[in-house]
């Protein structure tokens, strides 16, 4: 089975467990087009009095997923459970062997080591949501990120939870505005000063106002300026936009080969830009590794704004 990584899971797709045709959506005839990951939800998706419901859905669906060793190509499989309780009864549902790992809720240091040490499969893969007032607070974020070192084979990315933060300071996304043109844009870029250049992986939040395919695609475009390399994704139409929003431009790969070629200068011109190994060298690793997951395109031109 191919190695994961925070980049192949491309648009992941939330999907509540209130559903009772995930097996087919994932899996069946009527499989979601380009779907690389999904992740299967009892939280925020869902009701508490559909937490029954929920649950047997769940149990259905894990019995129904093909076995890892099968690989029969389908979509990175991950739970999203509501609390610490919920996923320590999952882990005990038969065929919870059969998924990649676990969404982690509300993820900070003073709840984060419970989860830990609940009796996860050697494979399972983590991601913490950063999605509570703590994630505000750049003490906090520091206490969680010396946590996580200590299990970072473990942790495939940290996912921030744009509208859980937005709603901790009583705020909503504005219409026809990125999520970086609001109260979140400085929250995004200190959580990612605090875990990307300790070697964390990161997932963009989710854009909620999914008919509007054009800032979709522009706020891709500021994700990628943020080093962010995944995005959580709402609705299936949602799913091509992103993963074409990441692709990489030809002459952004062209650029980055020559910065990693191993006789080539300390310094030189590209186009009218300067380049310089020594310093340019992590941007040019991490984007020819965007293009592997993503594929390289000609640039989609942003769309002028009114």
């Amino acid at each position: 089975m191919m190695t994961i990584t925070a980049a192949s899971l491309g648009a992941t797709l939330y999907m509540p467990c209130t559903r009772d045709d995930a097996i087919e959506r994932l899996h069946g005839v009527g499989r979601i087009k380009g779907l690389r990951s999904a992740v299967l939800c009892l939280e925020d998706s869902i009701l508490e009095r559909e937490i029954p419901l929920a649950l047997r859905n769940l149990g259905s669906t894990l019995r129904g997923l093909p076995p890892r060793e099968a690989d029969l190509g389908g979509p990175r499989t991950f739970v999203r459970p509501r609390d610490l309780g919920m996923m320590d009864r999952i882990l005990h549902m038969p065929g919870i062997e059969r998924i990649d790992g676990f969404v982690i809720p509300k993820a900070h240091a003073d709840n984060m080591p419970g989860f830990l040490s609940l009796p996860l499969h050697d494979h399972h893969r983590l991601m913490p949501t950063l999605e509570t007032r703590e994630a505000l607070d750049p003490f906090e974020m520091r206490r969680l990120r010396d946590q996580l070192l200590g299990v970072q084979d473990r942790i495939l990315a940290l996912r921030i939870g744009g509208n859980d933060l937005l709603n901790a300071m009583g705020l909503r996304r504005p219409a026809g505005r990125t999520a970086y043109e609001s109260p979140l844009g400085p929250v995004i870029g200190s959580l990612v000063a605090t875990f990307l250049p300790w070697g964390f992986a990161m997932s963009a939040p989710v854009f909620e106002r999914f008919f509007d395919v054009a800032l979709l695609r522009e706020e891709v475009a500021r994700d990628i300026e943020h080093g962010l390399v995944t995005k959580s994704a709402i609705h299936p139409d949602q799913i091509a936009v992103i993963q074409g929003a990441f692709a990489v431009p030809h002459q952004e790969v062209e650029e980055a080969r020559q910065i990693l070629e191993p006789d080539g200068p300390a310094v030189f011109a590209r186009g009218g830009v300067m380049c310089e190994p020594a310093t340019h060298r992590a941007w040019a690793e991490r984007l020819l590794s965007r293009a592997s997951a993503f594929g390289v395109a000609e640039p989609m031109p942003l769309p002028l704004r009114a």
